[in-house]
C-alpha cells in the first residue's frame, strides 16, 4: 500500500487551487480586454456602443476622401422646356449699362436650371359650403370639403405627411411640431383616429403572412408607459407585422401564428419563444457564425478551438452568400449539397472542448431547423431581412424612448405595420396611396380600406 505523504498533499491541493485562480483571472483579464475594444456586450455590441471602431484604425485616417485623381465625374443636366415643371422669364430690369450707362440691346436668353420647393408650412383654408334645401322632401344638401374627414381639423395630406414622417422615416413629433407649427396633442388624436380606420387591414396582412411560403420574426425592447416592453416583428418581403407588448413569452408568436399547422419556413435567432410554433423553422447562420467566433475569441490558446472555428465559419459564411451568387439553379444545388455536407462532418466529428459541443449539439439535436437553405434556393440562411425592417424601431426607441400610453402603442401598431407594407409593395407612391385612401373613406366610409390601400390605383 502506498503512503501519501500529507505535506505533499497540502501542496498539490494548493498548487491546484492556484492553477484555477490563475484560469479565472486570465478569463476576467480576457472578458476585459474584449469590452475595451468590443463593448460589454461582445461582438452583439451594437456598432454605436463600440469603444474603438475599426474605422478609427490609423491606416484608415490615413485615407483621404473625396474622388480619386482622373475621375471625370457626371455632373448635372439642364432641364428642358419639356421636362421643365414651370417656365419663367425674367428680364434685365434696366435699360443701361450699370457700368458705362450706355443704351442695352438684346441678345435673346440663356437658360439656368432650379430646383425649388414651396415653403413646407400648413396653410389654413376657409370652405364656403353651399348648402341647399329641397322644399320636396324638406332634406338639406350641403357640399362636402375635399380632402379630409368629416369634423376634422387637419386635411389629409396633412396627415399624410406626419404618419409617413414620423412612423417610416422616424422624425421625432416634437420636431414635426416645430416645424409645421401644430400642437401635438391635436396632431396625436387625429393619428388615432386615422389608426382606427385602417384597424382592419391588419387582420388580411396577417392571414397573408401565415400562408407566406419565408417567414421572419424578431424582436427588440420597447417602453410603454414607462414599463419594460418588446416590439415584435414579423415579416416578409411584402409584410411587416408589428406588435406592440409589455410580455417577451411565446404567447405573442403563438397569437400570430395560431393553432393550425401553417406552410412556409419561419426565420429566427434561436429564442425558445419560437419553438413550439406549428412551423418550420429554420436558424439564422449569422447568430450561429457570430457564436463561432465570440467562441474562437475566448479561447485563443485552444488549438482545437481555433481549428473548428477555421473550418466552419468560412461555411457558415458561403451558406449566407450562397444564394444571392450569380449563378444557374443546378449550380446551386450542387454548391448548397457540398456545403451542407461539409457542416455535417465538421458538427459531427468528436470534440473535447465543451464549447465546441455546446455549437455541435445546436446542429446535432436541431437538425430539421438548419438545413432547410440548402434544399430552397427561396429561403434564407440568415435572418437579415428582419434585423433591418426592426431596425428604425430601435433607433425610435433611441429617440423617443418608447411610447407614452398603451393606446399610444396600439396606433403605433397599426400605423407601422400599414405604412411600412405599403412602402414594401409600392416603394415610389406609398404615401399617394395612403392619402387617396384616407380621401376615400371620407366620402365613403363603408369601403374597404384593404382594397383602397393595395389594389385602387390612386390618381397621378
Amino acid at each position: 500500500m502506498m503512503r501519501v505523504c500529507a505535506g505533499c498533499l497540502e501542496k498539490q491541493r494548493r498548487i491546484d487551487a492556484l492553477e484555477e485562480a490563475v484560469g479565472r483571472l486570465k478569463a476576467k483579464l480576457r472578458y476585459q480586454a474584449r469590452c475595451a475594444t468590443e463593448g460589454v456586450f461582445g461582438s452583439s455590441t451594437p456598432s454605436s456602443k463600440i469603444p474603438v471602431k475599426r474605422n478609427t484604425l490609423p491606416e484608415r485616417q490615413a485615407r483621404r476622401g473625396g474622388a480619386r485623381p482622373g475621375h471625370v465625374g457626371h455632373g448635372r443636366s439642364a432641364a428642358s422646356e419639356a421636362s421643365a415643371d414651370r417656365i419663367e422669364t425674367l428680364r434685365v430690369p434696366t435699360q443701361r449699362c450699370p457700368t458705362c450707362q450706355g443704351r442695352l440691346t438684346t441678345r435673346g436668353f440663356c437658360r439656368r436650371t432650379v430646383i425649388e420647393i414651396p415653403p413646407t408650412r400648413p396653410q389654413t383654408i376657409l370652405y364656403r359650403l353651399e348648402v341647399k334645401h329641397c322644399p320636396r322632401c324638406r332634406r338639406t344638401v350641403r357640399a362636402h370639403a375635399p380632402a379630409v374627414l368629416p369634423k376634422a381639423l387637419y386635411g389629409n395630406e396633412l396627415l399624410t405627411q406626419v404618419a409617413t414622417q414620423h412612423y417610416v422615416h422616424g422624425v421625432p413629433l416634437g420636431r414635426i411640431e416645430d416645424h409645421l407649427g401644430l400642437g401635438i396633442g391635436s396632431v396625436i388624436g387625429a393619428l388615432h383616429r386615422v389608426a382606427q380606420l385602417v384597424a382592419p387591414v391588419e387582420e388580411r396582412l396577417l392571414q397573408e403572412y401565415r400562408h407566406a411560403p419565408v417567414k421572419h420574426a424578431d424582436e427588440t425592447g420597447w417602453r410603454t408607459d414607462d414599463h419594460n416592453g418588446y416590439v415584435w416583428l414579423f415579416a416578409t418581403t411584402q409584410i411587416s407585422l408589428f406588435r406592440f407588448r409589455q410580455t417577451r413569452s411565446a404567447a405573442v408568436p403563438q397569437a400570430v401564428f395560431g393553432t393550425q399547422r401553417l406552410p412556409g419556413v419561419l426565420l429566427v435567432d434561436r429564442y425558445q419563444a419560437y419553438n413550439q410554433l406549428r412551423c418550420a423553422l429554420q436558424y439564422c447562420y449569422a447568430h450561429l457564425l457570430r457564436d463561432v467566433n465570440d467562441l474562437a475569441q475566448e479561447c485563443p490558446q485552444s488549438a482545437e478551438v481555433q481549428a473548428f472555428s477555421y473550418a466552419l465559419a468560412p461555411l457558415l459564411s458561403e451558406a449566407m452568400g450562397l444564394r444571392s451568387a450569380s449563378i444557374s439553379r443546378a449550380a446551386f444545388q450542387r454548391q448548397a449539397r457540398r456545403v451542407k455536407r461539409r457542416i455535417l462532418a465538421i458538427v459531427q466529428h468528436a470534440a473535447r472542448h465543451p464549447g465546441i459541443q455546446r455549437l455541435q449539439d445546436i446542429f446535432r439535436v436541431h437538425t430539421r431547423r438548419v438545413y432547410h437553405w440548402a434544399t430552397d434556393r427561396n429561403i434564407p440562411a440568415e435572418n437579415n431581412l428582419a434585423e433591418r425592417d426592426l431596425r428604425p424601431s430601435v433607433i425610435a426607441r433611441k429617440v423617443s424612448f418608447g411610447s407614452q400610453s398603451e393606446a399610444g402603442a396600439r396606433m403605433r401598431e397599426t400605423l407601422m405595420t400599414v405604412l411600412c407594407t405599403l412602402r414594401k409593395r409600392f416603394p415610389q407612391n406609398f404615401a399617394r396611396r395612403f392619402k387617396h385612401a384616407l380621401d376615400t373613406l371620407a366620402i365613403h366610409p363603408t369601403r374597404d380600406p384593404y382594397g383602397l390601400l393595395f389594389h385602387d390605383r390612386p390618381p397621378p
